[in-house]
């Protein structure tokens, strides 16, 4: 059993030796958790149980804490992938719900899995999630005095179960000030992507992962044979090009953990039963 997990990178707000600490226990307690959960669990219920927990934490950019939009509302999104089955589901720019990673698990049963805008904020109220504000005044007060983010806020998670099986989990708040009807990566393949050999959670800026398919990449080259880390290596050269933004965790059916980022510096931690790692 191994376990990633990721919060966006350490940039996308406040960067004080404080705020580092901070967000260096709460993953170290979200990993160890979500470890213990993962003993009688799923793949695909741990990784959505470590989101939940990300989203809960105001330390990072996904429910609550999420960045505010151009037009003074929270949009977020989140998806969940089931690399047993390939089957993928989620939200985007859904609004007013504590934890979108559980309106995605919701929606894996659908056959329609993937709803944007008030689609999704219905689906949600009908199955009983209730209305709540994610907004803290931290976003508040970067919104009044204009602050625009770097769009580099997301959370996520990559789970390998007792049986072999893998999920991967993200969940976004977005980059603050963006144009409404925006779409970021992080419900798409080129953000959340997972099969039965490998799975990868992104986080950066989300019009350059879109533009080189990430996780997809990586997925794909591991599953055509590559290993773990020349998969990452290739993918993040292509992102060169025009200097791409991304950092990615991921998990293979080998039981190999790898992280890269293309700029300083992810926000990550693991745990594989034995020993810990996380970012400096």
């Amino acid at each position: 059993m191994k376990i990633i997990i990721h919060g966006g990178f350490f940039s996308e707000s406040s960067t004080n030796n404080e705020t580092k600490v901070a967000k260096q226990k709460a993953l170290l307690r979200i990993v160890k958790a979500s470890y213990e959960y993962l003993k009688t669990h799923s793949a695909l219920e741990t990784v959505v149980f470590a989101v939940s927990m990300l989203e809960d934490d105001a330390l990072f950019n996904a429910g609550i804490g999420s960045q505010i939009q151009s037009d003074g509302k929270i949009r977020m999104s989140a998806a969940l992938m089931n690399g047993e089955t390939q089957k993928m589901s989620g939200v985007i720019n859904i609004e007013n719900v504590k934890n979108p990673i559980q309106v995605a698990e919701v929606l894996m049963k659908e056959d329609d899995r993937i709803l944007g805008g008030s689609g999704a904020t219905n689906y949600a109220r009908q199955h009983g999630f209730e209305e709540f504000s994610t907004e803290i005044p931290q976003r508040r007060a970067e919104y009044e005095a204009k602050v625009k983010s770097l769009g580099l806020g997301t959370v996520g998670c990559v789970a390998l179960d007792k049986d072999g099986k893998i999920a991967v989990a993200t969940s976004t708040g977005g980059k603050g000030f963006e144009l409404v009807g925006r779409i970021s990566d992080s419900a798409t393949v080129a953000g959340n992507y997972a099969n039965q050999f490998c799975g990868v959670s992104l986080t950066g800026v989300g019009e350059d992962i879109v533009s080189n398919a990430t996780a997809t990449k990586i997925v794909t080259r591991v599953t055509d044979g590559f290993p773990l880390e020349e998969a990452f290596a290739k993918t993040f050269t292509e992102l060169l090009p025009y200097d791409g933004f991304a950092g990615a965790i991921a998990i293979d059916n080998k039981g190999n953990i790898y992280h890269q980022d293309s700029h300083p510096s992810m926000v990550f931690a693991s745990f594989d039963g034995e020993n810990f790692e996380v970012f400096e």
